[in-house]
């Protein structure tokens, strides 16, 4: 096994490493389980969403401006305590991951737009710290993908020069705005997909594990 170019690589969470946390998917799971009307909620979702992803506001606030804003039968708790009980991990994404930072001594930062409750409790029920090395969340540093900004600082934090970063997204407006920074980049579309063209960066012809 040869040193390969790559020292670090820059992971999105929803839609890589689990499913996404507060999509239109789920929305529409809440609306409909908890009898809500599904265009009045999206259409306050859109209003205050950047400002809940950015750490602004906390889920309940948001919550109470989306579907709280009227009297309800069921509680702020109830809903998420749903929402995050739908997460589910892409097991053999992670896996590969983890082999993957042990096999290279790669340094992993997770660079994710997701609201500051959600995230801690995704951290923490799929005990994601334990190969991850640092979280640059869109709601714990106040700006989200695709400023600029959030790249950067997912850099100075790592200290390693981002021709020697991949970062991996599955999706490819936000690749290509992390190679606007000089990073490398991976549109993640499967798993097989992504072990190819990581293989790539690494020099290696087929890492994939067992």
């Amino acid at each position: 096994m040869h040193t390969p170019l790559v020292k670090a690589l820059f992971l999105d969470i929803g839609g890589l490493l689990l499913t996404n946390g507060w999509d239109h998917g789920v929305r529409k799971k809440v609306a409909e389980t908890f009898k809500v009307d599904y265009e009045e909620m999206n259409r306050r979702h859109q209003l205050v969403f950047d400002t809940f992803e950015t750490g602004k506001i906390s889920f309940d606030d948001y919550l109470r401006q989306v579907i709280f804003y009227e009297k309800r039968s069921f509680s702020i708790e109830e809903v998420k305590r749903f929402a995050c009980e739908l997460a589910v991990a892409y097991t053999a994404t992670i896996e590969y991951f983890k082999e993957l930072k042990a096999r290279y001594q790669l340094k992993i930062g997770v660079v994710s737009n997701e609201g500051r409750e959600l995230a801690i409790d995704r951290i923490k029920r799929f005990s994601l710290a334990g190969f991850v090395d640092f979280f640059i969340v869109s709601s714990f540093v106040h700006f989200r993908k695709p400023d600029l900004d959030i790249y950067r600082l997912a850099i100075d934090v790592a200290q390693i020069s981002p021709t020697q970063i991949v970062y991996i997204d599955d999706r490819s407006l936000l690749v290509e705005v992390a190679r606007g920074v000089g990073l490398q980049g991976i549109h993640h579309t499967h798993l097989e997909s992504t072990q190819a063209a990581v293989n790539l960066f690494l020099g290696e012809e087929a890492f994939i594990p067992k």
